[in-house]
């Protein structure tokens, strides 16, 4: 017997706009943290280490849950699994908020990332009750505000921080999270789940993953302690290793897994993975390391500069980074993507190697934040369309997750090398890092991305008829 399933209800200006909103109001609370990590590190006594994860904990678990979210809302519906997400990321702002020391933050930041897997979901609903043209525009719009959510996030973090507290920063973006998905749930109609998938969730999969990143972050952590604590270092090295091996093990032999490793033999997967990999890793190193240098107080270096500050300073390279997606997009049509990662891999080495280099002005650190975010985003925009292009329609999903966990171990590893060596690079009862550490980890990461020339030079070039 054939179920025939009623045809979506469409949808009007207003549910859009509260998607719209919602976008928004996300976009805000995730970027809280970046401009106030050195407020952040002082107010709960953190160390640099201790920094770097903040810093990248949403994005993590946010890459974890995206795939589990995409099939859970094709099985239930994509409002469903929407308004629940964003219910456990009220929950995670509201910890956030309310947090008195480091770990209770961290848990909060935990459940924020749900966030990550919520936005795909709203274009998932989208698509299902807007026709095609419309659906574009409405994704455009949502997209939009999610970006200009995120300057706001950067711009109003500092001064709520200092002139009221910590903990406003994270109250005032989550009362609007509560309000636009309650919004959200009023005017958005429920669509019909899809099909069952009889294969089932790669629980399995998705459990040994966590540990593996889990423990990949809390070994670069120990990296600069490693030599006092040498036992530690080498078990974490073995449950690494463990992890990894179970890991590939499952993800071989299971009937539906989170991400299918067999992808990674074919050329143009494992070369966007290894590109991603290099360019999130030079990326997050100097996200992370730029606001800390922009607060230093080092004698001849640093500038001292507060929350609210840092925020303004940090804010041309959001926009940068926000024009790179269309910039990206255009350029991969005209020139191919092979054209777009190398100017993105060369203008991302310039960027990394003349901050190491001079960094006695705040304008230094300005334009070479905005020379890494643009190529950053036009190397990630390549990379997501080559990828989606190289593979048959039915394996986008698989093809793109691969992407999404190489970004994100990359931006683990940039994130914490550029806290351990900090934390290497700050006197025994000194509170203030010395220059070479900065330089070190500048220099560091555009070696590193530099290589990236040695894989681009064997891709495709890419240009489209």
């Amino acid at each position: 017997m054939t179920t025939t399933l009623a045809p979506p209800i469409p949808i009007g200006k207003a549910a859009v706009g509260a998607l719209g909103i919602l976008a928004l109001s996300t976009g805000a609370l995730e970027s809280v943290v970046a401009p106030t990590i050195p407020l952040l590190e002082r107010e709960l006594d953190m160390s640099q280490s201790e920094g770097a994860l903040l810093s990248i904990i949403l994005l993590i678990t946010g890459a974890l849950i995206t795939p589990l979210a995409g099939k859970l809302g094709d099985r239930y519906g994509g409002k469903k699994i929407l308004i629940r997400l964003m219910a456990v990321v009220s929950v995670g702002g509201t910890v956030s908020a309310l947090a008195p020391n480091l770990p209770v933050l961290l848990a909060g930041q935990v459940l924020q990332g749900a966030m990550i897997g919520a936005l795909p979901l709203s274009f998932i609903v989208v698509r299902e009750h807007l026709p095609a043209g419309e659906s574009k525009v409405a994704i455009g719009v949502v997209s939009g505000l999610f970006v200009g959510g995120s300057m706001v996030g950067m711009l109003s973090a500092g001064p709520v921080a200092e002139q009221l507290s910590r903990h406003w920063m994270f109250a005032l973006p989550t009362l609007a999270v509560i309000g636009a998905t309650l919004l959200v749930n009023r005017l958005m109609p429920t669509d019909p789940p899809g099909r069952s998938d009889a294969s089932g969730i790669d629980w399995p999969g998705l459990l040994l993953l966590s540990g593996m990143l889990v423990t990949l972050m809390l070994l670069l952590a120990l990296a600069p302690e490693a030599g006092s604590q040498p036992l530690a270092f080498v078990a974490l090295v073995l449950v690494l290793a463990a992890f990894v091996a179970g890991w590939v093990r499952v993800e071989r032999h299971a009937a539906a897994p989170m991400i299918d490793l067999r992808m990674l033999a074919r050329p143009a997967i494992w070369k966007a993975c290894v590109l991603t990999f290099v360019i999130c890793l030079g990326a997050t190193t100097a996200v992370y390391l730029i606001p800390q240098l922009l607060d230093e107080r080092g004698e001849g270096y640093g500038f001292g500069a507060g929350a609210t500050e840092i925020g303004f300073f940090l804010l041309p390279g959001a926009v940068a980074a926000t024009l790179a997606g269309p910039l990206g997009g255009i350029g991969e049509r005209r020139f191919g993507s092979r054209a777009v990662v190398n100017t993105g891999v060369v203008m991302m080495t310039v960027g990394l190697l003349a901050v190491a280099a001079v960094h006695t002005e705040v304008w230094h650190l300005v334009v070479g934040k905005m020379l890494i975010a643009l190529a950053n985003g036009l190397c990630v925009t390549a990379m997501m369309t080559s990828t989606a292009t190289a593979v048959d329609q039915g394996d986008t999903g698989i093809a793109t997750s691969l992407i999404l966990v190489s970004r994100v171990v990359g931006s683990a590893v940039g994130g914490q090398l550029g806290g351990a060596l900090l934390t290497a690079g700050t006197p025994s009862g000194s509170k203030v890092a010395a220059e070479s550490a900065y330089v070190t980890g500048f220099v560091i990461a555009g070696v590193v991305v530099s290589l990236a020339l040695f894989v681009t030079r064997t891709m495709s070039k890419g240009v489209k008829a």
